[in-house]
């Protein structure tokens, strides 16, 4: 039996407002009002505005720069709203930061993203509902469900749309070889590698190129893009073996001042990302942003239904997980 929707309460931090709106509208339903603000100190104050006792309350916030704040704001949104005796909070996180820090790689370094999986829980997280983890094994530093949802059937509409026959769809690394293969497969393209060796944090170095790109529109897809030096070297090296027209497919555009100025002495005529981080208006190069409102509105409306996500991995009639 569906619950009644006036059981739900969405509420949003001051990460990405313009996003929870949008989740909201597609599903009909008002975004409740809270009040998040910050001390003359930099410390964060919130209070909920209106009666969650007994609510399925879901809480939209991407940890994306400023990561420790917007992630801090989240923890306490949470704990306001468990001390206000909500039912079932849900955390809804369309970008999840740290989650690059999933390996103990180094001597004495933090497996960080298990740490904010620890926080999150801590706080009264019930749930967590996000979107292209970059390492998918964060799922299970979780002691709770986590919904983890795929941008691709969003970002694969916009792209059969311009018709970029004839296509190969590349992988900027070998650890982004699943995402592309179910990408070239969905869109009945070619695939290729650019093998990479990373310099450092900022700066990577693509050694060669794995497939034929020769006479080829090329689509680069990876999950995140922060200081785009990725794209930007596998887009070197793909000209330089003769493609035609570069075009770059990112779930994530974290975008830095650093990318922004290297995205516009690039040869990548247009970025294909989604809203779910605030993305920086620049005329670097093209940029079309696609919205995952309704994706994340379709998975709200399951999960306070009790109802299955996975239909919502649908990309060619058939459950493709990037």
């Amino acid at each position: 039996m569906l619950r009644n929707y006036t059981d739900m309460k969405v509420f949003s931090g001051s990460a990405h407002p313009g996003l929870a709106r949008q989740i909201c509208d597609s599903m009909g339903v008002r975004l409740g009002e809270a009040t998040v603000t910050s001390f003359p100190d930099g410390e964060t104050f919130v209070k909920i505005n209106e009666n969650v006792r007994g609510r399925d309350v879901f809480m939209v916030q991407p940890t994306c720069p400023p990561s420790n704040q917007n992630l801090m704001e989240l923890l306490i949104m949470v704990d306001a709203a468990r001390r206000a005796s909500a039912a079932r909070i849900t955390a809804v996180i369309p970008f999840f930061g740290y989650a690059r820090q999933d390996r103990k790689d180094q001597p004495r370094v933090p497996i960080t993203a298990k740490l904010i999986a620890n926080l999150l829980v801590a706080a009264g997280v019930h749930r967590v509902l996000t979107v292209d983890l970059h390492a998918q094994q964060v799922a299970g530093f979780f002691d709770i469900p986590v919904d983890h949802l795929y941008a691709a059937p969003v970002l694969l509409k916009y792209i059969r749309s311009k018709k970029l026959d004839p296509l190969v769809v590349v992988s900027p690394d070998v650890g982004g070889l699943k995402m592309a293969s179910a990408y070239s497969q969905a869109l009945g393209a070619s695939l290729a590698i650019v093998a990479k060796r990373r310099k450092s944090a900022t700066e990577t170095d693509a050694l060669y190129v794995i497939g034929d790109v020769e006479g080829k529109n090329v689509l680069i897809v990876d999950d995140l893009t922060e200081t785009a030096g990725t794209l930007i070297s596998a887009a070197v090296i793909l000209k330089a073996h003769g493609a035609l027209n570069i075009f770059a497919s990112v779930s994530h555009a974290v975008l830095s001042d650093l990318a922004i100025e290297r995205l516009r002495k690039s040869n990548i005529e247009e970025l294909i990302t989604t809203n779910s981080v605030p993305v920086r208006p620049t005329d670097a190069c093209r940029i079309n942003v696609v919205s995952i409102a309704e994706l994340l509105g379709e998975g709200i409306k399951r999960i306070h239904n009790d109802e299955s996500v996975s239909s919502l991995f649908e990309i060619n009639g058939s459950k493709d997980k990037p």
